[in-house]
């Protein structure tokens, strides 16, 4: 076995995914928002393309959302970056010791994730945030490809939301992971084992409710209850955390 990341596939993946068109929908929409803007972002040169993932190309642990938010990272070009959703991810990243700073304003602001890469089933903006089944399922042969790169590393999955739950795991199938049948439903918390492809060492999903402002508003999603599954994920997938606070 091969355990070297294929770090330049890696690399060569992302660049691939942000000259994506498949989606005539996705890309109205993300190109529209990018010319009209919102008011509060009247100076920025959006980004207006599909958003790749971001991290390390050797991650322990990968968290995948949903899709990128209209005026974040379809904004800044980064992942959870400069939306209230990345806000409360990145501050529970750091306080876990998985990420360098709280924020995420730009993809230039100096954020280093420590053993995780962020990721995303759908890689463009969705009016409404709601991405149609079929452009969930165009989207999943990058998301197998970014599994398939990172397989050589990748120990844990936390998976934000249903509809996330729903997309990665056929991808997980897909690129090699032996999924159960019937296939686990999502739940808060819920962690299931894959067997691993091969001679590849197994995997821990982790399900966890979406770091949206409708959950992290209401107290559905708390930062405990977040730290607590980025902790658990993390030293399921050997990463040292930091201590509690």
């Amino acid at each position: 076995m091969d355990d070297r990341p294929d770090l330049g596939g890696l690399r060569e993946l992302d660049r691939r995914v942000t000259e994506c068109r498949a989606c005539p929908r996705l890309v109205a929409w993300r190109e529209e928002v990018a010319r009209t803007k919102r008011a509060a972002f009247a100076d920025w040169a959006y980004w207006g393309r599909p958003v790749p993932g971001f991290g390390p190309p050797d991650a322990r642990l990968l968290i995948s959302g949903l899709a990128p938010a209209a005026h974040g990272g379809n904004r800044t070009g980064r992942m959870f970056t400069g939306d209230r959703s990345g806000d409360v991810l990145f501050q529970a990243l750091y306080d876990v010791g998985l990420a360098s700073q709280p924020t995420a304003v730009s993809a230039d602001d100096g954020l280093e994730l420590y053993g995780v890469r962020v990721t995303s089933p759908v890689h463009c903006a969705p009016p409404a945030n709601k991405p149609t089944p079929g452009e969930r399922d165009t989207c999943r042969s990058w998301l197998v490809q970014e599994l398939r790169l990172l397989r050589p590393t990748l120990r844990a999955v936390v998976v934000l939301g249903a509809f996330g739950w729903q997309a990665a795991l056929p991808a997980l199938a897909e690129a090699g992971w032996a999924v159960p049948k019937p296939r686990p439903a999502f739940g808060h918390g819920r962690r299931v084992w894959l067997d691993g492809p091969d001679d590849h060492p197994g995997l821990d999903v982790f399900g966890c409710f979406h770091v949206s402002q409708r959950n992290t508003f209401t107290g559905r999603l708390t930062p405990p209850m977040l730290r607590d599954v980025l902790r658990t994920a993390a030293t399921a997938a050997g990463l040292p955390t930091a201590p509690e606070r």
